[in-house]
């Protein structure tokens, strides 16, 4: 599994302890059958070549060698499209859209698997935990 997600903490300007970071709880959480690879990369774009943060930004220059390098796997998490709102990249939703959707075809390139689509149940519970987190930043 390669969930590419950076777990940076805006405070300290550090990445989150590993067992703070989602992958890190999602392994504790999984047990040692599980093996969860993490691939964070703060500042890093679905698609989008950073003319300030570096070229090495650019998750899909990086994906494909990355899914080779640790293959065979049994699932792919992708957590990237925040960073492609930076107001430098000035980009609409649906390149954004279009940029992650290249990613999901890279990986089912790579991989005869389909990927995991989230049930009703599931998107509910997204929404919930993402709505509680929204409030709690906005200070609601």
């Amino acid at each position: 599994m390669i969930p590419i997600h950076g777990g940076y903490e805006p405070a300290s300007g550090q990445r989150f302890a590993e067992n703070v970071r989602w992958t890190g709880v999602l392994a504790s959480m999984l047990g040692p059958d599980f093996r969860i690879i993490e691939e964070g990369l703060n500042a890093r774009t679905t698609a989008f070549d950073d003319p300030v943060e570096g070229l090495h930004k650019n998750g899909r220059a990086y994906l494909l060698p990355c899914l080779e390098s640790h293959a065979p796997l049994d699932l792919v998490i992708i957590m990237l499209g925040t960073n492609d709102l930076k107001q430098r990249f000035r980009l609409p939703a649906s390149d954004i859209a279009e940029a992650a959707g290249s990613l999901v075809k890279s990986v089912a390139s790579a991989s005869p698997l389909d990927a995991i689509h989230l049930d009703a149940r599931g998107h509910q519970a997204l929404g919930q935990a993402l709505a509680q987190e929204v409030k709690r930043i906005l200070g609601e």
